[in-house]
C-alpha cells in the first residue's frame, strides 16, 4: 500500500506526450483525406492512390514507433519510481524510530517496520484506507496504548515534550506528533526505556548522596558561582543557622546573614575561586542571631566536564568551644574524608537490592579486615566467614523488614581477635517508600562490656574477700532447695560470726582487720571442701554443706572453728580469732532460703548468748522470734490507722569539697514508727514485715501522699524523693495513684522523685517497664535505688532511661579503705554519665568520702555528713520557712 502511494502522479506527463505525438501524426493524414473529398468522382489518379497508400503505411509505422516509445518510457519510469520507493522505504524501515504518515483525512499513507515492531503489530493487521484512529483502536485492543483517549493522545503527543507511553513489558515509548502544511501529519515513536532507566539511576544516586550528606555532622552547602545563590544545604547547616534549607536555597549571603558574616563568607568564596587548586581553608567569625561563633571552613570549586567552574561546595564546623585546643586539620584531606573518616564508630552504607557495600569509613576497616576501597562493591558473604556472614545478613534483613532503627550487639572477627560490637541499623527508603539503603554503625563495646561484667561480679561478690555476697548466697540456697525438693536429700546452712574482729580493729586498725577477714575467708574456703562460702555482712559468713545432717554440718562447723582458731601472721603480727556458728537444716528447719538463713541466724544468736566459739543448732522453740514478728505485724496494721507513723526527711545536696559548699537540692522522705509500747521501732524491723505482709502498699500510699503534701507547702521548690516498693507495682494502679496524689496536693511533677529497686523489674519485666514509662510520662523523675547491691541492675539501665542512679551505701562506707570500692564507685559514675544519668551517693558520713565523690564528678550526696533523717521542722530554714536551720551532724 505504501509503495503505491509514492508514484500515484508519475505517469501523467508521459501520457500527455503520447497524445500530443499521436495528434501530430493523425492531423496531416486527416487533412489529406479531407482534401481528397473535394475531387470529382470517378477521376482517381493511380499515383495519388499509391501516394496515399505509402503515406498510410508511413503514418501507421510512425504511430507504431510512437506507441513503442511510449510503452518503453512508461516501463523505464515505473522502474525508476519503484527503485526510488524501495530506497525510501528501506531508509524509513531502518530508522530506530517508528514513523507513521497520514494525509489530510488522517488516512495512513506510510507506516514503517519499526512502528510495527515496537507495538507488536504485523502488516496484515493494516488495511487500505486505515486511519490514525483505526490504528489507535487496534493498539488499545492489544493493550499497547497506555490508557489515554484518542484526543488526549494527539493533544499530548503534539506538545513540546511529547507523550510517554508505558507498555506492559516495562518499555517506555516517546511519541511526538507533527502536523504538515498540507494537512497531513507525521508521528514518531522512540523507545526511551534506557534513557528513563538512566535518569532514575541518576536520581537514585543523587538521593543516596544527599542522604549521606544529611547524616554528616558537619555543615554542608553548595552555591552557584555566577550569582552566589545557595542550591543545597544539609541538616547540620539548618541546625547551625536556625533556619530551614528551603529558606536558604535560592538566596545569597547578603539576603541571609548579618553584614559581618556576609563579608567573611564572600571573602572566603572569592579566595576559593582564585585559588590555583580550587580549594580554600580558613577560620572566621560569624554572627548567628547576635551571637559570635567561630567556624572552620573548607571551600571547593567543583568543575564540569570542560574543566569550567560550575558551583562552589562549602563545609564548615563550629569550633568556638574548642578553638584553643584544636589544631588546623590536614590541608590535603577532602570534605567527605574529614567528616566520615573522623566518626569514632565504623560507618557502612549498604545497597538493599543486592547487599553490596557502597561506602565505608576508615573505622570500618577494623571490622572489614581490609581497606575500605577494597570492600566497596563486595557483600557480607565476600568479606566475612560463612557463620558470621549468615548472622550479619539475617540481622540486615530484619532491619530492612522493620524499616526502622535496630540496635543490638554481636561478635565480629577482627585482626585483634573476636570483638563485641554494638550495631545500629537504619533503613533509608526511596521515594516509592521501599528500602533502598541500609546505614550501619558499629561501635566496639568489648572493653565496656568487660568492665560492666567486672562491675556485675563486684556487685554480686564481696569487694574485700571476693566471696559471694548475701544476694548470691540466697540464690545458691534457692538453687539447692530446688535440687533437693522431692528427694530425701538434706543440707545444712551455717552462719558464722567472726569473734575478735572488733578487738583487732581497735588494737591494730581497720587495715589489718581487713587483711584478717581475707585470711579467714581463705581458710573457710579451704575447709569447706567445695561448699558454698559467702560473706553475709561485716563479720558474718554463710556456708552450705550437703550430706547427712546434722552430722555433716556439725563436723564442718567443728573443722571451721579449728581452722580459724589457728594463729594468723599478718604484717609480722600474731593475730588470733575464732568463730561462733549457728546451723539450720533443710527441709526440717525451713522450706525456703530466707527461712533457712533466718533460722541459722537465730541459732547463731542463741549460740553467741551462750558462749563465743560454740555451735548452735536451730531448735523449734526459737520460733518465739517469729511470733514476735507476727505481733509486730498486727501492731503495724493498726499503726497506719492510729496515726503512729510519721515522716523524717534527710537532706540531699550537690557534691562539693565541703559541707558548706554542698547546696541542698532536696530531701528523701523516710517512714518512722512510734510504737505506743515499744517506742521508736527501727525501719529495719518494720519495713521488711510490711513488705512480706503486703502492708507496704497501704503504707506506701500514705508515705507518698504525706511527702507530696509536705513538699508542696515548702516556699523553696526543692525535690522530694519517695521510695516505691515492688509490691506497689504488683498490686493496684501505682500510676493512677501517683497522678491523683499530684493533683490532690498540687505538687509539680518535676519535684517528685520516685526511688525504685530492681525488684520492680525482676517480678515482671515487661509490666514493670511499661509502668515506669507511664510514670515518667507524668513528668516525675525515676531513680534506681541501691545500685550495685543486686546482680542485674546493668541490664535494667539499658532497658529504661533512669533519671538518677543511687549508689548503695555499702560501697561508700569502704571508700578510703578498700580500693575495689573506689573503683566500683568511679566506674558507676562514669557509666551513669555515659548514659546521661545523674549520680547520687548515699551513706556519706565523712569529709574524705565527700571530697572523693566531688573529685570523681558525683552529682549529689546524702548521708549523716549533711544531716540525719529528722522531722522537716528541723530543716525549716532549708525549705524557706525560717532564717535559721538545724543540721544534725554525725560526730565521733
Amino acid at each position: 500500500m505504501a509503495e503505491k502511494n509514492w508514484h500515484v502522479g508519475s505517469t501523467l506527463p508521459i501520457a500527455v506526450q503520447a497524445v500530443v505525438c499521436l495528434g501530430s501524426a493523425v492531423a496531416p493524414a486527416r487533412a489529406f483525406a479531407l482534401s481528397d473529398s473535394f475531387a470529382p468522382p470517378g477521376k482517381l489518379d493511380p499515383n495519388l492512390v499509391w501516394e496515399a497508400l505509402i503515406g498510410g503505411i508511413v503514418v501507421c509505422a510512425f504511430l507504431a514507433a510512437i506507441a513503442l516509445w511510449i510503452h518503453s518510457s512508461l516501463r523505464r519510469t515505473k522502474r525508476l519510481q519503484l527503485r526510488r520507493n524501495a530506497f525510501v522505504s528501506s531508509a524509513m524501515n531502518n530508522l530506530n524510530q517508528g514513523v507513521v504518515m497520514t494525509d489530510a483525512q488522517r488516512r495512513i499513507m506510510f507506516c514503517n517496520d519499526r512502528y510495527l515492531e515496537i507495538y507488536g503489530l504485523a502488516r496484515s493487521d493494516l488495511w487500505t484506507g486505515m486511519t490514525g484512529y483505526d490504528i489507535l483502536e487496534l493498539r488499545r485492543k492489544r493493550d499497547v496504548l497506555g490508557g489515554v483517549s484518542d484526543d488526549e493522545f494527539y493533544e499530548m503527543a503534539a506538545s513540546p515534550n511529547g507523550l510517554i507511553t508505558e507498555l506492559p513489558d516495562g518499555r517506555a515509548i516517546l511519541v511526538k506528533y507533527f502536523v504538515l502544511p498540507n494537512g497531513g501529519s507525521v508521528a514518531t515513536h522512540l523507545d526511551v526505556s534506557d534513557q528513563r532507566k538512566l535518569s532514575r539511576q541518576l536520581a537514585s544516586t543523587k538521593q543516596f548522596l544527599e542522604s549521606v550528606l544529611d547524616h554528616v555532622p558537619a555543615c554542608v552547602a553548595a552555591k552557584n558561582i555566577e550569582d552566589g545563590r545557595y542550591i543545597f544545604a544539609n541538616s547540620a547547616y539548618e541546625r547551625f543557622w536556625g533556619f530551614s534549607r528551603d529558606h536558604a536555597v535560592g538566596k545569597n549571603a547578603r539576603e541571609l546573614f548579618a553584614p559581618i558574616s556576609t563579608a567573611s563568607i564572600e571573602a572566603a568564596d572569592k579566595a576559593a575561586l582564585n585559588s590555583p587548586d580550587g580549594q580554600f581553608r580558613n577560620e572566621f567569625e560569624v554572627d548567628r542571631a547576635g551571637e559570635r561563633r567561630m567556624v572552620a571552613s573548607i571551600r571547593i570549586v567543583v568543575r564540569d566536564e570542560s574543566n569550567k567552574p560550575e558551583f562552589l561546595m562549602l563545609v564548615f564546623e563550629d569550633i568556638t568551644d574548642r578553638r584553643s585546643l584544636s589544631q588546623e586539620l590536614e590541608s590535603t584531606k577532602k570534605f567527605l574524608e574529614l567528616v566520615v573518616d573522623n566518626i569514632p564508630v565504623a560507618l557502612i552504607v549498604e545497597q538493599v537490592k543486592d547487599g553490596r557495600y557502597l561506602l565505608a569509613n576508615r573505622s570500618a576497616e577494623t571490622i572489614l579486615n581490609r581497606r575500605r576501597e577494597e570492600a566497596t562493591g563486595l557483600t557480607a558473604s565476600d568479606i566475612f566467614n560463612p557463620k558470621e556472614a549468615k548472622l550479619i545478613i539475617a540481622r540486615d534483613e530484619a532491619a530492612i523488614k522493620k524499616r526502622g532503627m535496630i540496635t543490638e550487639e554481636h561478635p565480629i572477627s577482627t585482626k585483634d581477635g573476636l570483638r563485641l560490637f554494638l550495631t545500629r541499623r537504619a533503613t533509608v527508603l526511596s521515594d516509592a517508600g521501599e528500602p533502598q539503603y541500609l546505614i550501619k554503625t558499629h561501635e566496639d563495646v568489648t572493653d565496656r562490656r568487660q568492665t560492666e561484667s567486672r562491675m556485675a561480679h563486684m556487685a554480686y561478690h564481696d569487694g574485700l574477700t571476693d566471696l559471694p555476697n548475701r544476694a548470691a548466697f540466697l540464690q545458691a540456697l534457692t538453687q539447692m532447695i530446688e535440687a533437693c525438693e522431692g528427694t530425701s536429700e538434706e543440707f545444712a546452712v551455717l552462719c558464722l560470726d567472726l569473734d575478735g574482729l572488733k578487738e583487732v580493729n581497735d588494737v591494730f586498725g581497720h587495715a589489718l582487720g581487713d587483711k584478717l577477714l581475707i585470711e579467714v575467708a581463705q581458710r573457710l574456703q579451704d575447709s569447706a571442701r567445695g561448699g558454698v562460702v559467702a560473706r553475709l555482712s561485716g563479720d558474718e559468713f554463710g556456708l552450705i554443706i550437703d550430706g547427712k545432717q546434722p552430722e555433716a554440718g556439725l563436723a564442718l562447723a567443728q573443722q571451721l572453728g579449728e581452722a580459724v582458731a589457728q594463729e594468723f601472721q599478718i604484717d609480722g603480727r600474731a593475730v588470733r580469732a575464732g568463730v561462733t556458728t549457728g546451723m539450720s537444716i533443710f527441709p526440717h528447719n525451713g522450706a525456703d532460703g530466707a527461712s533457712l538463713l533466718a533460722n541459722a541466724g537465730a541459732a547463731l544468736f542463741r549460740a553467741k548468748q551462750k558462749s563465743r566459739g560454740t555451735i548452735g543448732l536451730y531448735q523449734p522453740e526459737m520460733d518465739q522470734q517469729i511470733r514476735d514478728r507476727r505481733v509486730l505485724h498486727q501492731d503495724l496494721s493498726k499503726a497506719i490507722k492510729n496515726g503512729e507513723l510519721s515522716l523524717a526527711f534527710q537532706p540531699q545536696g550537690i557534691a562539693r569539697h565541703s559541707v558548706a559548699e554542698s547546696e541542698i537540692i532536696g530531701f528523701e522522705a523516710l517512714a518512722r514508727w512510734q510504737h505506743p509500747v515499744r517506742g521508736q521501732v527501727s525501719p529495719a524491723e518494720f519495713i521488711p514485715i510490711a513488705e512480706e505482709s503486703g502492708l507496704i502498699v497501704e503504707m506506701g500510699e500514705w508515705i507518698l501522699r504525706e511527702a507530696c503534701r509536705e513538699a508542696a507547702s515548702w516556699p523553696k521548690p526543692l525535690q522530694v524523693a519517695v521510695n516505691l516498693s515492688p509490691a506497689q507495682f504488683m498490686h493496684g494502679d501505682v500510676v493512677g495513684l501517683v497522678h491523683s496524689i499530684l493533683i490532690e496536693t498540687g505538687l509539680a511533677p518535676g519535684r517528685l522523685e520516685l526511688e525504685i529497686t530492681e525488684g520492680v523489674l525482676i517480678e515482671d519485666f515487661d509490666r514493670g517497664l511499661a509502668l515506669l514509662r507511664r510514670l515518667k510520662a507524668l513528668g516525675v523523675r525515676i531513680s534506681m535505688d541501691d545500685f550495685g547491691s543486686g546482680y542485674s541492675s546493668l541490664s535494667y539501665l539499658q532497658a529504661f532511661p533512669f533519671d538518677k542512679i543511687k549508689i548503695d551505701r555499702a560501697f561508700i562506707m569502704n571508700l578510703g579503705r578498700n580500693p575495689q570500692s573506689a573503683a566500683i564507685v568511679r566506674a558507676v559514675i562514669d557509666l551513669g554519665h555515659g548514659l546521661e544519668m545523674s549520680i547520687i551517693a548515699e551513706g556519706v558520713e565523712t569529709l574524705d568520702q565527700l571530697v572523693f565523690l566531688a573529685k570523681e564528678g558525683c552529682d549529689g550526696v546524702q548521708g549523716y555528713l549533711l544531716g540525719k533523717p529528722l522531722p522537716i521542722g528541723k530543716y525549716a530554714g532549708l525549705v524557706g520557712r525560717a532564717e535559721t536551720m538545724e543540721l544534725a551532724l554525725k560526730t565521733g
